[in-house]
Parts: C-alpha cells; structure tokens; sequence
C-alpha cells in the first residue's frame, strides 16, 4: 500500500538534507503523477543560474515521490540504477518537473518485482521555467525490488 500523502510530502521535501535546503516543494502528490517545484533562491550558481546539483536533484527526486505514492512500500523499494541530463538552456528562475506512471504499469511493475525479484522501468522527464521552456532532459533509468 501506498503511504499517506502528508507523509510522502514530508518525506519528498525534508528527509534528505540537500532537498531541504534547496527549497523544492511538492506541487503534486498522486497514485502514479508527481510534480515539484525548485526556487532558483539558493540555488544559483557562478553565473546566477541554477546549478547543474539542484537540477539533477530536481530530476532524480520525482523516482522517489512517485514510488512512494504509487507502490507498496511495505513490499518494494526503489533504487536509480542510471541517470542522464541533457541541459537545453540557462534555468534563471524556479523550475519545475512532472513525472507520471499508469495504474497499468504501476500493476505491472508490482507484479514484475513480485515473480522475479526486480522491474526496470524508465523516466523521461522535462524540467521546464515558469514559461513552459524545457531546461533539461533527464533519463532515469530505476528499478523497483521486492523486500
């Protein structure tokens, strides 16, 4: 079973220190679609951008989220076998991404982990400004595991 929302909310935005201190928030929480916001505040880099750190953070957290929203957490746990970022354009403001995954593939990928252990699946996110413009490409290439 899935945990509860405020727990996952929790958890999304505080549990691991860099998170925290990066200001991201979870716009978002729901079986199989997550979306989060990261500030540029805090997070800019020399040219005053935000840094290339913050926004692989902001591509690698999403795994995270949806797990936890969307698997049995009692039964399953997820680790990040392989993450790739393309960066399109300077991210000068807050930046956001989505991530979704069908009730379908969600079953599946229970019943994959359940019969054989393990289920690769893949995330192909775009983080984009407050104007709709894509940032950054990210590949992550997870995999859910029976307990």
């Amino acid at each position: 079973m899935p945990m509860p929302l405020e727990l996952v909310r929790q958890l999304t935005e505080e549990q691991i220190a860099f998170v925290q201190r990066s200001g991201l928030k979870a716009e978002v929480l729901e079986p199989g679609w997550v979306r989060l916001r990261m500030p540029l505040e805090g997070n800019q880099n020399h040219i005053g951008s935000m840094y290339a750190g913050a926004l692989f953070t902001l591509a690698e957290i999403p795994g995270g989220a949806l797990f936890l929203t969307s698997f049995d957490t009692q039964h399953f746990y997820p680790i990040i076998k392989e993450m790739n970022l393309r960066f399109r354009r300077p991210a000068t403001g807050a930046i956001r991404v989505e991530a979704r995954l069908s009730a379908e593939e969600i079953q599946r990928l229970q019943n994959q982990a359940t019969d054989q252990g393990k289920a690769e699946y893949l995330l192909e996110l775009q983080l984009t400004d407050d104007s709709g413009e894509v940032v950054v490409e990210s590949r992550g290439l997870y995999q859910l595991r029976r307990r």
